[in-house]
């Protein structure tokens, strides 16, 4: 839908069209934030409100896992911008050292820092033996003409050590039921899985949830990659990497025909 400043165009215009044409759009974003925290940053930058019917976001499953894990004390490692994940939560913001579980967001700088720098954090968090719930199973994002680090490189260092990480978001389950809930009630009636066309970038998210829900889906490689110079040897490496996708197109850029 965008780059982290301005909207893609043709994606947000073929999906208007679509939803004009009797079509709903889910967007299920991995952000961490809530999916009015999402819905707000849309409109900012410029998307058409048009363009999507609802929006579901690894935040609004975090926050379940927030309630079920820590008692109630988290140490946030993340973003200043994420802290709204907390309000009306319940759960209590703490230190490192008198925290019962992690919540992690991402960096707390994530544009200029890399997991590298984490690793004495984390290997102090997994001495003492913190489960991690992880806000957004991502590990990298496009910013601009940027890639930053997200909460999935931290979760991944972390769980190389040993460490409990509990995921939300893209590619695990609940997610996705819950934007099949969104979608249904939307409609007035359940949908199944033969009518959802899952479209993503991310091979180790999109594509994968995709194939573990048993939908269809289209790759586009233009979200987080900027050229491919071969998008049928592109093609192959994914379906190498996850051999039960579905995936019935491959595009630089999503587009109306």
């Amino acid at each position: 839908m965008h780059n982290g400043f301005t909207p893609f165009a043709e994606t947000v215009s073929c999906l208007a069209k679509h939803r004009r044409q009797g079509g709903i759009v889910v967007l299920v974003s991995n952000s961490p934030r809530s999916e009015k925290g999402v819905a707000q940053q849309l409109v900012e930058i410029g998307v058409d409100r048009q363009s999507f019917d609802a929006i579901v976001t690894s935040g609004d499953v975090t926050q379940d896992l927030m309630r079920r894990i820590g008692n109630g004390k988290l140490f946030h490692l993340g973003t200043a911008r994420d802290v709204s994940l907390f309000e009306g939560m319940g759960v209590e913001r703490v230190p490192a050292d008198k925290a019962s579980a992690i919540i992690c967001t991402g960096l707390f700088h994530d544009d200029g820092e890399t997991p590298e720098d984490y690793r004495g954090l984390l290997a102090d968090l997994r001495s003492r033996n913190l489960p991690m719930i992880c806000a957004n199973p991502d590990k990298t994002v496009r910013k601009g003409d940027r890639l930053l680090y997200c909460a999935g490189a931290l979760a991944e260092v972390y769980a190389d050590m040993g460490g409990s990480v509990a995921m939300a978001g893209k590619p695990y389950g609940p997610i996705y039921d819950l934007a099949l809930q969104k979608a249904a009630e939307i409609t007035g009636r359940p949908i199944t899985k033969a009518e959802v066309l899952a479209i993503g970038d991310g091979p180790e998210t999109d594509i994968l949830g995709a194939a573990n829900q048993g939908f269809a889906c289209i790759y586009v490689s233009g979200g987080v990659r900027d050229h491919v110079e071969d998008m049928g040897a592109e093609l192959s490496h994914i379906r190498e990497a996850v051999p039960t996708a579905n995936i019935l197109f491959a595009f630089d850029a999503l587009r109306w025909a």
